[in-house]
């Protein structure tokens, strides 16, 4: 399952259309998370709906709803491998009427790749007011994500193709408002690629000979690269206090046939293992953990930033998102606190819930 390798958590959001389900689709099939002949039947699926190049975006855009309408509904993890890290990826929509379920998947996230289309039209639209680029970045920054990449995607479709002019000024402009949210833009590698076409996704793309490659600094030191892969492989893994008491958030509670109630959620602070006793708050349901699984498969433990689902002794109907299973020696402090006015200045910190 690749634990010798350290586990990050990276979630893909931008505005919508921008191509993130086909990038983090092909990323996932060059990266060995899926194989050719499931990728082949997508395709002939995809073709037979009139959508033939939607087949990376079906790797995660499962439901039928999303098919038909062809964007993401909710969001969807995958898992794969780079040559440093064991990875689960999470595909967040980027259409506004769902902008809910990007924070459930953004809040559990080490890292953010913005992936910004680069089409006539397609960057201006995203920036502008009623666009989301800007607001996904800000609220990936709202909700603890401190690392960020940006993919300046669909290359092959800038006028002309792969031009070096369109990417600069998309850098230009996104690394002003990166800035204003909160995110130092020396610190933010910056990769133009086709999601579509796997230019520099793992392998520096021969369609841009003037791209050098990305520098980025930071109080932990330099880092440099030429692709999407590198730029990943380049994050710095957060601190997982395993010492401290059990915290996992629960996502979101599914009924499964035969299983019965699994809570889904991410392990924030200590360790959850079968035979664990927990009490939910604020419920007062105290349960024993009979197993835990991460992409379906089960663990002898779950650390801080593994996301994953457990089955227990008894759950009622009455769990959802948002609470909490500590263990009863450590049960959460209950209070309520509200945020009257806030003036951006610092920005709110991961755990704090505005509106």
């Amino acid at each position: 399952m690749g634990k010798e390798k350290t586990h990050i958590n990276i979630v893909v959001i931008g505005h919508v259309d921008s191509g993130k389900s086909t990038t983090t689709g092909h990323l996932i099939y060059q990266c060995g998370g899926i194989d050719k002949r499931t990728i082949e039947k997508f395709e002939k699926e995809a073709q037979e709906m009139g959508k033939g190049s939607f087949k990376y975006a079906w790797v995660l855009d499962k439901l039928k709803a999303e098919r038909e309408r062809g964007i993401t509904i909710d969001i969807a993890l995958w898992k794969f491998e780079t040559p440093k890290f064991y990875v689960t990826i999470i595909d967040a929509p980027g259409h506004r009427d769902f902008i809910k379920n990007m924070i459930t998947g953004t809040s559990q996230a080490d890292c953010g790749v913005l992936i910004i289309a680069s089409g006539t039209g397609e960057f201006e639209a995203g920036i502008s007011k009623n666009g989301q680029t800007r607001e996904h970045a800000l609220l990936a920054y709202t909700l603890g994500v401190k690392q960020l990449i940006v993919g300046v995607n669909k290359m092959d479709s800038t006028e002309p193709p792969y031009s070096q002019a369109r990417f600069e000024e998309i850098q230009k402009e996104v690394s002003g408002f990166i800035k204003k949210v909160g995110y130092n833009p020396a610190a933010v590698a910056f990769v133009p690629i086709s999601g579509w076409h796997g230019d520099n996704m793992l392998t520096q793309s021969p369609n841009m000979s003037w791209y050098k490659g990305w520098n980025v600094e930071r109080k932990e030191g330099k880092a440099s690269g030429t692709t999407l892969l590198e730029a990943l492989d380049s994050i710095i893994p957060p601190q997982r206090p395993t010492d401290k008491p059990l915290r996992l958030p629960l996502q979101d509670v599914y009924k499964i046939g035969g299983i019965g109630t699994v809570p889904v959620g991410r392990v924030e602070t200590g360790i959850i293992k079968p035979g664990m006793v927990v009490t939910f708050a604020p419920s007062q349901l105290t349960t024993e953990v009979k197993s835990v699984e991460m992409h379906h498969e089960s663990l002898p433990e779950a650390v801080p930033g593994d996301t994953l689902a457990s089955t227990s002794e008894r759950l009622c109907q009455g769990h959802q998102r948002g609470m909490l299973p500590p263990t009863q020696d450590s049960l959460p402090a209950v209070s309520l606190t509200s945020l009257l006015s806030h003036r951006s200045e610092p920005p709110p910190e991961q755990g704090c819930s505005n509106g």
